[in-house]
C-alpha cells in the first residue's frame, strides 16, 4: 500500500505528465490541478499547436518587397514596410489596411516599429537611405514624418527599449550605433562598431541587428559583418563624451568560429530569460547564456592563442539549431512562446523552420513562400505568427489545421547551393568589399608580396564609400530591386 508521501509523489506525477495533453490539460484545469494562468501558458506553448499551423490569411497592400513587420504591444495591429517605401498599419484579423503612408524615406524601409503606449500614434523607421524617421499619426490629415538622423550607409535595425514611448536605438552598415530620446528629439551617436583587427580590409563594422535584453534593458547587443556579437552596456556610456565607450562588456561567439572571416551576423533576439539568439550567414543559429561570453578581452588575438580548443569549447557550448539556410539575404530570428520555448526562422528555400529552444529539435517546417522568407514574428499574447520576404505580402499563420503536420522528408534535397556570401552583390560598396575581402583571403593564404600600399589604399576606399552619401537607388535588405517614389506616387 502507497504512503500518503508516495500518492503525493506519484499524483505530481501524473499532473505532470498529463499537462502534455491539452485535452488533459484541460481536465487538470477543471479540477482544481491546474491554475489558469499555468493553463494558458502550457496551451500557447502546446506543440500540437505548433503542428497545426497553417495560413490563417495573406495580407496583401505592398508593391515590393516586405523588409520588416511588428505587432504592437496589444497584439491587435501588424506594422509592415516595404521597398514601396509605405508603412501599412494592418487589422492583422479582418484582413483590413488600418492605414497606409508613405515613410519620407527615399529607398526601401527595412525596419518599422511602434513605439509603445502611444496609442498607435508614433512609429520610427529607418532604410537604405540610411535615415531614420519618425512618423505622428494624427486624429484626421495626412501623416507627418520628420528625419532624426542618417547612417552613412544602409539602416538596418531599430531597438525599443522595452515599455518606453521615447527611447530607442539604431544601428546601420556605417558601424554606428546611436540613440535617441523623442521626448527631446536628441540624438546621440554612442560608438562606431570596428573590427579587433585594425588591418583588417573593412574600417569598420557592418551592422545588421541590435536587440535589448528585456529583463535587463541596460545591456545591449550588436552584430554584423563579423563573427562576434558585442555586448554593451549603456550604464558605462557617459553622455558627455569623456569616455571611450566603443569597448564591448562582452562577447558572444562559437568556439569554432572564432576567427573565421568567411561569416557573419543577420539576426539577434533576447528571450525573456535572458539568452542570446545569434544567426549566422551560411551557417547556424546558436543559443547562448550569459555565462557564455568570452569576457571583454578574451576574443583578441593574444587571448584566442592562449585559450586552448578545449579550454574554449567547454566554457562556450551553445544550443545549436540546423537545417534551414540563411545566405542569401539578411534574415531574422526570433524566439516564439510564452516563455520563448521555440525558435524560428525563415530560410533561403521559401520555409518557416520552428526548433524546440531546448535541445534545438526541428519539429515543423512550413511552405510559406515561393522566395526568401526573411522575417518571422511571434504574435505578443497568442499563438499566432507573421512572415514576410521577398514577395509583397504578410502571412498569418494561426493553429487552424484539422491534421497535425509532420516533418518533409526533402528539407536537404531543396535547400539552395550555398553561394558563401553575406550579402548579394547589388551596389558599387557591395563590390568593392568583395574585391577586398578575396584580396584579404589572397595574401592571407601565402603569397607574400608587399601590399601594404594597397591595403592602405582599399581602407582609404572604404572610408571614401562610407561618407559619400550619394541617393542612388540601391537595393533591398532582402535582395529585391528599389525604385523611386515615382514609381508608386504620382
Amino acid at each position: 500500500m502507497e504512503s500518503i508521501g508516495e500518492m503525493d509523489v506519484n499524483k505530481r506525477r501524473r499532473v505532470s505528465r498529463g499537462q502534455d495533453r491539452p485535452a488533459a490539460g484541460v481536465w487538470l484545469r477543471e479540477i482544481g490541478e491546474l491554475s489558469n494562468r499555468n493553463f494558458s501558458y502550457r496551451h500557447r506553448a502546446s506543440e500540437d499547436l505548433v503542428l497545426r499551423f497553417q495560413i490563417y490569411r495573406n495580407l496583401k497592400h505592398h508593391r515590393g518587397c516586405v523588409n520588416t513587420i511588428s505587432f504592437n504591444s496589444s497584439g491587435d495591429i501588424l506594422v509592415s514596410g516595404s521597398d514601396d517605401r509605405l508603412v501599412t498599419l494592418w487589422d492583422w484579423e479582418t484582413g483590413n489596411v488600418e492605414l497606409a503612408f508613405h515613410s519620407g524615406h527615399q529607398n526601401n524601409v527595412f525596419n518599422a516599429k511602434i513605439m509603445p503606449y502611444t496609442d498607435d500614434r508614433s512609429i520610427v523607421t529607418c532604410a537604405a537611405d540610411g535615415q531614420v524617421r519618425h512618423a505622428q499619426l494624427p486624429e484626421s490629415g495626412p501623416v507627418k514624418t520628420s528625419l532624426l538622423a542618417k547612417h552613412q550607409g544602409r539602416a538596418h535595425r531599430l531597438a525599443i527599449e522595452p515599455g518606453s514611448p521615447h527611447v530607442f536605438y539604431s544601428c546601420g552598415e556605417d558601424g554606428l550605433v546611436q540613440h535617441f530620446d523623442l521626448r527631446t528629439k536628441s540624438v546621440t551617436e554612442l560608438f562606431t562598431c570596428h573590427p579587433l583587427d585594425r588591418g583588417s580590409y573593412m574600417p569598420v563594422i557592418q551592422l545588421n541587428a541590435i536587440a535589448i535584453d528585456p529583463r535587463n534593458p541596460n545591456l545591449f547587443a550588436v552584430a554584423g559583418s563579423d563573427e562576434l556579437t558585442r555586448l554593451y552596456d549603456i550604464r558605462k556610456h557617459k553622455w558627455d563624451g569623456s569616455t571611450d565607450f566603443g569597448q564591448p562588456a562582452n562577447y558572444f561567439c562559437p568556439p569554432h568560429l572564432v576567427g573565421d572571416e568567411q561569416v557573419g551576423i543577420t539576426g539577434l533576439a533576447f528571450s525573456d530569460q535572458s539568452e542570446l539568439l545569434v544567426s549566422y550567414n551560411d551557417e547556424f543559429i546558436y543559443l547562448f547564456t550569459q555565462d557564455m561570453g568570452l569576457g571583454p578581452d578574451a576574443v583578441t588575438s593574444e587571448a584566442v592563442a592562449s585559450l586552448s580548443n578545449t579550454d574554449l569549447r567547454e566554457k562556450v557550448n551553445p544550443q545549436v539549431y540546423k537545417g534551414h539556410r540563411n545566405c542569401e539575404t539578411v534574415k531574422g530570428v526570433n524566439f516564439f512562446g510564452p516563455k520563448c520555448e521555440y525558435v524560428a526562422s525563415g530560410s533561403d528555400c521559401g520555409r518557416i523552420f520552428i526548433w524546440k529552444k531546448q535541445g534545438g529539435e526541428l519539429i515543423r517546417v512550413m511552405e510559406a513562400d515561393e522566395d526568401v522568407v526573411n522575417c518571422v514574428e511571434p504574435h505578443p499574447h497568442e499563438v499566432v505568427l507573421a512572415s514576410s520576404g521577398l514577395e509583397d505580402d504578410v502571412k498569418i499563420w494561426t493553429p487552424k489545421a484539422i491534421e497535425k503536420a509532420t516533418l518533409p522528408t526533402n528539407i536537404q534535397r531543396t535547400r539552395p547551393k550555398s553561394r558563401g556570401w553575406m550579402y548579394r552583390i547589388s551596389s558599387p560598396q557591395d563590390l568593392l568589399l568583395r574585391l577586398f575581402s578575396m584580396e584579404r583571403r589572397r595574401t592571407d593564404s601565402g603569397d607574400n608580396r608587399d601590399d601594404s600600399s594597397s591595403s592602405a589604399t582599399g581602407r582609404d576606399l572604404m572610408e571614401f564609400i562610407f561618407t559619400f552619401n550619394g541617393n542612388n537607388p540601391s537595393s533591398s535588405d532582402d535582395g529585391g530591386d528599389a525604385s523611386g517614389p515615382e514609381d508608386f506616387f504620382s
